[in-house]
């Protein structure tokens, strides 16, 4: 429901200059005075009785047609708003007012076709007021026109840069463009690199490192790929522990590609782990040189997956050596840690005047492939979008390497809509869309929770976003953000116990679950959390009390609390009740586990038709999440579900 300011500019724009000889205008201005006092104390049904006997006396003013519209669209009734706002309209055209709330209450009634036009028209009314733009993103967004959505909430972020609900609309636009790009190449480019890169991507910030490290593996010989994929497999083998080779990939990308800069970036976050602090300030030195803004938007991978109480890259900050560090790039590493400098960041305005990423090869001749091989990503840039509209699909796809490594995620996104254009089956203007949307959401929603940090609603909004997107970290920040403003919040206690949970921090979960059952001991959600905890740690009986209170969960959840009593009769020798529960929750089974634990208490049954079938589900469902475009790595467990025979291996 829309308070505040739009009821103000309508009310104001009553006028009773006009009336002359009216036959009662004290009447009028009776009425009108004990309306705005009735809604001034938010007794909207009261300011509208008094609005409609004032249009009783005065039909023709559109004025007061607006005006109950407003007090009608206070109390959600959007269809005589929309009646009354219909009249004002027609007795003139030109207010801004009946537009706007026509476009709001037609999208409330679910008729967004409505909308558009009078939203349209409002915004030609009135370019100052980010309102129209900012309704007319939410009916972009309901109707699935991402593209427009974005071109609008940008104008209302754009009009009003403090503005919370554009900003929050905006993060939901690009994520929604986000799904739809990566279903779209899920569904046809299944088995491009493209699909494989994102998918291994998806699988880094789930901490499934091993598989990613597989699929990166196995697409290095791909053509066309997408660029420094051995540098993402570096980035992959050392968040798996694998040091070695993780600098061997860096290596090898540099001389097969020594426009990589993520290579340099990986080769500096190794020097500064191993503790050669010289050899990683030259390198963050050498790519500052070539492009800051590639240095701005990834510096937080110095960071990612940091294990032990100091980040390698804290401690350089730390160190004497930091002092050889530019100051732009000190505050540039200073922002990725969350740490501060306000001494260099004062500094850094005055040292850094020039813009900037001054490039040197800014003077030139333009030579886009050339600054793209020298690291000068902000050049290679300014060069090819002179000339956006003539460019080839080769060039927007050098535009859009470019464009992502210096930063600009906006020209990015812009260059994958002309490559679609130029040919709509492209799986690389899928990659880039997904790559460039994915950051501007999470950027947008960074805005939101900055604008209305006070709030543990909005913490627990974007822990939840962030847990659809596998960023669990992100995740558990904004829980825990969320708790230190409402410690005793049930939603942001789930929320932290369920990413605590999926990074496998076992006894974080354990306390954040604890600590809601202490209220709320029936509470279902958690009881399942603690399940899973104590599953975690092969605690089968422990487990059992806290799933048989889980029954009362929501309908979608009963599955997979069937599936883990399945579990737990299983590993206590309890094989007809397994057998039960498992079947029971044989529909919350992603990758076969289900089956294949069905098959195995089948055969110890002696029951090899039952195990058979249940093992072909099992391959099916394997075949299932191929055809859903995942790229298929195997796992080691589900790899030995079958013996050469093609029976389950033996318990």
């Amino acid at each position: 429901m829309t308070k505040g300011p739009f009821i103000q500019l309508a009310l104001l724009a009553v006028s009773l200059c006009g009336f002359g000889q009216q036959a009662a205008p004290s009447q009028i201005e009776i009425l009108l005075a004990d309306a705005r006092t009735a809604q001034s104390s938010g007794n909207f049904a009261e300011a509208a009785a008094d609005y409609k006997r004032a249009i009783g006396l005065e039909p023709g003013l559109p004025q007061l047609w607006a005006n109950l519209g407003l007090m009608q669209h206070q109390q959600g009734n959007y269809s005589e708003a929309i009646s009354s706002f219909q009249r004002a309209n027609r007795l003139n055209p030109s207010l801004y007012v009946p537009n706007l709330f026509l476009g709001i209450d037609y999208a409330h009634t679910g008729k967004a076709q409505f909308a558009v036009p009078y939203l349209i028209r409002a915004e030609k009314i009135n370019k100052s007021d980010p309102q129209p733009s900012l309704a007319l993103g939410r009916v972009y967004v309901v109707s699935g026109n991402l593209s427009r959505a974005v071109v609008e909430l940008d104008r209302a972020t754009d009009i009003d840069p403090k503005l919370a609900a554009a900003w929050f609309t905006l993060g939901i636009a690009h994520l929604e463009q986000v799904e739809q790009d990566a279903k779209d190449i899920s569904e046809r480019g299944k088995e491009s690199s493209f699909a494989g890169a994102l998918y291994a991507a998806s699988l880094q910030k789930q901490g499934r490192f091993g598989e990613a490290t597989s699929l990166y593996k196995s697409l290095l010989n791909s053509r066309p790929q997408p660029p420094c994929l051995r540098s993402e497999l570096g980035f992959s083998l050392f968040r798996d522990h694998d040091e070695a080779g993780a600098k061997e990939a860096f290596t090898s990308e540099i001389a097969k590609h020594p426009e990589c800069s993520l290579a340099l970036l990986g080769e500096a976050r190794l020097a500064a782990e191993d503790g050669d602090k010289q050899q990683a300030v030259a390198l963050l030195e050498e790519l500052w040189s070539g492009d800051h803004g590639f240095v701005e938007s990834n510096a937080g991978l110095l960071m990612d997956g940091s294990s032990g109480n100091k980040p390698a890259i804290v401690d350089l900050l730390e160190s004497s050596e930091a002092g050889h560090l530019s100051p732009g790039l000190r505050s540039a590493l200073l922002n990725s840690t969350g740490l501060s400098d306000s001494a260099l960041v004062r500094a850094q305005s005055d040292v850094e005047a020039t813009p900037s990423n001054a490039d040197p090869l800014a003077s030139r001749d333009s030579n886009p492939e050339a600054a793209y091989q020298s690291g000068h990503f902000l050049e290679c840039s300014r060069q090819l979008i002179s000339n956006f509209a003539r460019l080839t699909s080769q060039q927007l796809s050098l535009l859009a390497a470019c464009a992502h490594f210096t930063g600009d995620e906006r020209l990015v996104s812009r260059a994958a809509m002309a490559m679609r254009k130029l040919d709509p089956h492209s799986f690389e203007a899928l990659y880039w869309s997904v790559q460039a949307n994915e950051r501007l959401a999470l950027a947008s929603l960074a805005h939101f929770q900055q604008l209305d940090s006070s709030s543990a609603t909005s913490h627990v909004l974007l822990g939840d976003i962030y847990h659809q997107l596998d960023r669990n970290d992100d995740a558990q920040t904004e829980y825990l953000k969320a708790l230190a403003i409402a410690p005793a919040d049930p939603a942001a206690l789930l929320g932290a116990a369920t990413a605590y949970l999926s990074n496998n921090n076992l006894p974080a979960a354990q306390r954040a679950a604890q600590s809601a059952l202490s209220v709320h001991p029936d509470d279902s959600d958690m009881n399942l959390i603690m399940a899973e905890v104590e599953l975690g740690r092969h605690e089968y009986s422990a487990a059992e009390p806290y799933l048989d209170k889980s029954l009362h969960a929501k309908p979608q959840m009963l599955p997979r609390v069937h599936a883990l009593l399945g579990k737990v009769y299983a590993e206590t020798d309890r094989p007809q009740q397994a057998i039960k529960e498992l079947e029971l929750g044989a529909s919350s089974d992603e990758d076969g586990s289900i089956q294949y634990l069905l098959a195995r208490l089948y055969r110890t049954l002696g029951n090899t038709k039952q195990a058979q079938v249940a093992l072909d589900r099992m391959k099916a469902i394997k075949e299932k999440r191929r055809e859903r475009g995942y790229k298929f790595v195997e796992d080691p467990e589900l790899s030995a579900m079958e013996s050469p025979s093609g029976q389950p291996s033996a318990p």
